[in-house]
């Protein structure tokens, strides 16, 4: 039976990349956007060409609140699509990028972080784990800033180290289900996360690459193949890791 993969904010960057390739390897996938619904059209079409299925549906992923509605638009798309009740790979990617220093950070960037990065995380799985088939997997994304520090970077990192603590808990508690958890971290990646600061800014991306033992920067094909290679049975025995994907950022 084909799997079918849920990847968060997949209508750009990192996350489109892993579905494209969660596609390239067989999967179907349920892509998820927040406002960019003709990227995310973009991406449907991309997939079907590669003859795989793919249905988009909206989510922010930082509004708790909005997690049952989702649900029930997921359980719909699942039984219409597909004729099934689960699905088999949750990757919660969706994300934004806000930095400041510790001294200039405000609270509603704090909140915001919190909100989408680790709050959104633990409660859009919890909702889902009822559609989430026996035996599935769970990515995580977290980042390479969480083992190298970087000035203006603490809130985020923060809050990605949280959710690479969370990740162990969600192996542990799931485990008699069969699902395995695991935390992808990339490094520095030339998207338009956090405004393009790694891929438009040429002095960031400089510091970025001398810091990174293969001397640049990372591309999203760097790390969506990974993603979707973490998801095949080759992998199977992998389980509660934090896997980073960097080229040796900071070594």
């Amino acid at each position: 039976m084909t799997k079918i993969a849920l990847v968060t904010g997949s209508s750009r960057g990192l996350g489109r990349n892993a579905a494209l390739n969660i596609a390239r390897h067989g999967g179907d996938v349920v892509l998820t956007y927040q406002s960019r619904v003709d990227d995310a059209h973009a991406a449907m079409a991309e997939i079907a060409a590669l003859g795989r299925k793919a249905v988009a549906l909206q989510l922010d992923t930082g509004d708790v609140a909005s997690f049952m509605s989702f649900a029930e638009r997921l359980r719909t798309a699942l039984r219409e699509t597909w004729r099934r009740e689960t699905f088999d790979h949750l990757v919660n990617n969706a994300g934004h990028g806000d930095y400041a220093l510790i001294g200039q950070t405000t609270e509603a960037q704090f909140d915001r972080l919190v909100n989408v990065h680790f709050k959104g995380v633990y409660f859009l799985t919890q909702t889902l784990l009822p559609l989430l088939a026996d035996g599935g997997r769970i990515v995580n994304l977290s980042s390479g800033l969480t083992h190298t520090s970087f000035p203006g970077y603490a809130a985020y990192a923060a809050v990605k180290g949280a959710v690479e603590v969370l990740t162990r808990y969600m192996a542990k508690e799931l485990g008699d289900r069969g699902i395995a958890v695991n935390t992808v971290a990339p490094g520095a990646i030339e998207t338009d996360f956090g405004g393009g600061v790694v891929r438009d800014n040429a002095e960031i991306n400089k510091v970025f690459a001398d810091m990174t033992a293969l001397g640049r920067a990372g591309l999203p094909d760097d790390i969506g193949p990974m993603i979707a290679s973490l998801l095949s049975e080759d992998n199977r025995w992998v389980n509660a890791q934090r896997i980073e994907v960097s080229g040796g950022q900071g070594i």
